[in-house]
């Protein structure tokens, strides 16, 4: 028998941010004279990042923000059927399964758990499973996700090739989804990937192509790199804006919507002039969004903080549509829509 579709909605986030920063001054520093603090102010659009203190693992930042969403929403962890990790791989062990380390910390014994990744776009995509999921398995009722990120580690400053990357912080966010809901209601997502971007950029040293060696060790911890900059930088020219308003209009196509009707937007943070192009693109100015200036860019993590910031600063309110953006290397790209209240 087929089964009928069931609401999906969003029942709470939890942040988690380190009281550590770099300031825009603090990264102009480090880049030795190529960049000043005014641009990277400016254009770059940092004026100051969280950077992980002693005690922020990519993993346990996952935990911290876990446990605010589950304080937030009042929940009993034993009550979650299902745990998604967003969390980077950059962790304190790798081959460890953040997922199910989140479960044990929260005492949510009665979920399974698994990791997802697609880097930066990997919390709409995770949404969009556990939606999904949650629709075709009648035990998951509700799903957390969540993940801590701090890619900020790996970068090398002196490196002129990737200061798109200079906004890189630290930090973790949760989203708990539930069935059966008549508010805050996930609707439908589109997401596209292009394998010709692939390998254009990542982490150089310490995979099985390049192992980390004595004589690579001075460079092989700040090797996030961008391998192919032209390639990389003409393909996103030539696709990356049509691929998000291609996601944007078939979100909302998906879901029976006008995008016209856009009340907020949850943007990943990036340079001034690319948020600013696409906010004017839609038709909505700063009241819709909030631009992530005093966070940097802390990955997959962007959307849960802007929906978190969205309603703290009352720019969400019942009624409102929200659409998520997300693009991660690889590369990535999606949207989703939400009508809260």
């Amino acid at each position: 028998m087929k089964k009928s579709k069931q609401n999906i909605g969003i029942l709470g986030t939890g942040i988690y941010i380190p009281d550590t920063y770099m300031s825009a001054k603090d990264i102009a520093d480090k880049t030795k004279g190529i960049w000043t603090e005014k641009a990277i102010i400016e254009k770059l659009g940092i004026v100051k990042k969280p950077i992980p203190g002693e005690n922020d693992g990519t993993q346990e930042m996952g935990v911290y923000a876990s446990i605010d969403a589950i304080k937030n929403t009042d929940i009993d962890p034993l009550s979650i059927d299902l745990i998604i990790s967003v969390g980077e791989e950059w962790k304190e062990y790798p081959l460890t399964t953040t997922a199910i380390y989140i479960q044990d910390k929260i005492g949510a014994n009665n979920a399974w758990a698994f990791d997802l990744q697609q880097r930066c776009s990997t919390t709409v995509s995770a949404m969009k499973v556990a939606k999904d999921m949650m629709i075709a398995d009648e035990s998951v009722n509700t799903v957390l996700i969540a993940g801590g990120y701090r890619n900020g580690d790996l970068i090398d400053y002196a490196d002129p090739t990737i200061s798109m990357m200079f906004n890189l912080g630290a930090g973790g966010g949760a989203i708990i989804l539930k069935k059966g809901m008549i508010k805050n209601l996930l609707h439908e997502t589109h997401i596209i990937t292009d394998g010709s971007l692939a390998r254009d950029a990542g982490v150089l040293y310490g995979g099985t192509t390049n192992p980390i060696t004595k004589d690579n060790l001075d460079i092989a911890y700040k090797s996030l790199k961008i391998f192919n900059v032209d390639h990389m930088k003409n393909r996103l020219n030539e696709v990356s804006l049509k691929n998000w308003f291609t996601c944007i209009d078939k979100a909302f196509e998906k879901s029976g919507m006008d995008k016209s009707k856009i009340d907020y937007l949850g943007i990943l943070h990036f340079k001034r002039s690319m948020h600013n192009q696409i906010l004017q693109s839609l038709g909505l100015s700063d009241k819709n969004t909030i631009y992530l200036e005093n966070y940097g860019h802390l990955g997959q993590i962007d959307q849960i903080l802007s929906l978190h910031l969205g309603l703290q600063e009352n720019k969400i309110k019942e009624g409102s549509v929200i659409s998520m953006i997300s693009a991660g290397i690889g590369y990535a790209w999606a949207a989703n829509v939400i009508s809260w209240g």
